[in-house]
């Protein structure tokens, strides 16, 4: 039985990829799964992170959302088994059932983001109905499936698009209740031009009032011109974000070297907002805890169209 992993000889070098074979696995243990893979997600591996909580290998394992008979989950960061695999062992926490109407692919691939969306919207934000949720680059598998959770709350939604086709892609996107035609997004505030000020739009929606929650994809920390790519100049600037939010608004950021200068905190202060952080890998959280998050999301799943 073959699985794949990846090798880096030297930090900073490109990651490749080679097949090992396996012998064949040992026998259970205590609250042991034997889980035989119908689908396996492929997510990037953080080498830096692996390396910070000393958790780096000489072959690391590919593949860690994995959906198969009878049971599907996430492999911990410091699991050897890769989830592109045949069979595979797995903790019991780390499994929550599958819902009948959710078909393997959908089960695997919506994982990490969907744990990673509502962490950030149930555990960060405490996300409500009424509330107004602004879900930058919506079009993103991690965006889509933040807007469907923040609707399935009752939130109003706006997201930004970066280009012509996530535009369209976030318009068609509808409850699945029939007879139900209005949009999951109020307002898709197109980007791609680098014209539109999202901070004044939403602002404009908000009747001024701003956005209680904002889950950012990212944001400018510096000047247009020391930005080195075309996608991070359309990156909204720290001080949009912070521009937008209501009194009392959560920032929810992806930016891992955000840095706020006396200004920044002063203005946050002055609305009583916060700041949290949502990592790539926070969905490897406690054994219990994942299973709790994995079976509120089965859950939702149920109720939303993937």
């Amino acid at each position: 039985m073959k699985a794949l992993y990846g090798q880096q000889n030297s930090p900073g070098e490109e990651i490749t990829f080679v097949f090992q074979e396996r012998e064949n696995l040992p026998p259970t243990r205590d609250n042991e799964v034997k889980v035989q893979v119908r689908a396996c997600a492929l997510s990037w591996i953080d080498t830096k992170l692996l390396s910070e909580i000393k958790l780096e290998k000489e072959l690391l394992p590919v593949g860690r959302e994995i959906s198969g008979v009878v049971l599907e989950g996430i492999l911990p960061l410091d699991s050897e088994e890769s989830g592109l695999c045949e069979v595979i062992l797995v903790h019991e926490h780390y499994l929550v059932r599958k819902p009948e109407k959710v078909c393997w692919v959908e089960a695997a691939g919506t994982v990490r983001d969907g744990v990673r969306a509502y962490t950030a919207l149930h555990y960060l934000s405490q996300v409500s109905p009424g509330k107004t949720v602004l879900v930058m680059d919506g079009a993103s598998p991690f965006g889509t499936i933040a807007i469907q959770l923040a609707q399935h709350r009752g939130a109003k939604v706006i997201s930004t698009a970066y280009s012509l086709e996530d535009k369209q892609h976030l318009e068609r996107l509808r409850p699945p209740v029939e007879g139900v035609r209005q949009p999951l997004v109020a307002r898709v505030i197109d980007v791609s031009n680098g014209k539109i000020d999202v901070a004044e739009s939403c602002l404009e929606e908000t009747g001024g009032l701003g956005v209680d929650i904002v889950l950012d994809a990212g944001v400018k920390l510096y000047s247009a011109e020391d930005e080195s790519t075309s996608k991070s100049q359309l990156l909204p600037h720290k001080h949009d974000i912070i521009t937008l939010l209501g009194v009392g608004g959560h920032w929810i950021t992806t930016e891992k070297n955000l840095q706020l200068d006396p200004p920044d905190s002063h203005s946050l202060f002055l609305k009583g907002a916060t700041v949290s952080f949502l990592n790539d890998e926070i969905w490897n959280l406690s054994n219990v805890q994942q299973g709790k998050y994995l079976y509120i999301l089965s859950m939702v799943l149920l109720n939303t169209d993937c």
